[in-house]
């Protein structure tokens, strides 16, 4: 199990969103503000690292034949856990994200990560991709919220700082209404991911200039 390299891949070069382009109905459609990105994001988090601790654990015990079927009912299973514990405790945030949070169930990140890789390795590996691989989504989602957020409605922290309201950072009026719609999702997705890419890209070129200079 390497750590450091899990986390790398899971918070730019192999990140969920910003490199394989995973989960993007929930990205473009919950992301107007900090509290939707952050409570998605961590759900996303626990669902994914629980599913895949259970199903590294289970691997050799699960036929060949019906894996799919057997990890689609242990991923609903912590699905609608974690769905009951945020309608008790945060039914604003239930309220908010709506059906996206049933639908985490058929979300390409947490079946993507169970068949590619819980199910071929040990269970501390697979806590440690889950973990990391949910690390990466919730970054992505909260980078894409806070910057609707700000465009589109000139706040931050909208659902989460001064009561629920967020902090009021561009005048009333100046904000961009367009950004916190469907059009505006894809642009800010589009322009993160790009960064995303050109900081890789910098990373990867940085690396082969070391291993070239040895």
């Amino acid at each position: 199990m390497d750590l450091k390299k899990q986390l790398k891949e899971g918070l730019l070069t192999k990140n969920p969103v910003l490199a394989q382009l995973l989960g993007m109905c929930s990205t473009l459609a919950i992301t107007t503000n900090l509290f939707n990105g952050l409570g998605m994001g961590l759900a996303v988090t626990i669902i994914l690292t629980c599913s895949n601790v259970l199903i590294s654990a289970l691997r050799k015990a699960i036929p060949d034949q019906i894996r799919i079927a057997a990890y689609v009912v242990i991923i609903a299973g912590f699905v609608t856990i974690v769905d009951l514990l945020i309608q008790a405790f945060l039914p604003d945030l239930s309220e908010s994200l709506g059906v996206f949070i049933p639908l985490i169930v058929v979300n390409c990140i947490i079946l993507g990560r169970a068949e590619a890789f819980a199910s071929k390795n040990g269970v501390l590996a697979s806590a440690a991709d889950g973990l990391c691989q949910g690390l990466g989504y919730t970054m992505a989602l909260v980078i894409v919220s806070a910057i609707r957020e700000l465009l589109g409605s000139g706040t931050f922290g909208g659902g989460l700082l001064n009561g629920g309201e967020g902090i009021r950072i561009l005048p009333e009026g100046a904000a961009a209404t367009l950004v916190v719609m469907p059009v505006g999702g894809f642009l800010v997705l589009g322009c993160v991911i790009a960064g995303a890419q050109y900081v890789s890209r910098k990373l990867q070129l940085r690396q082969r200039d070391k291993e070239a200079a040895k």
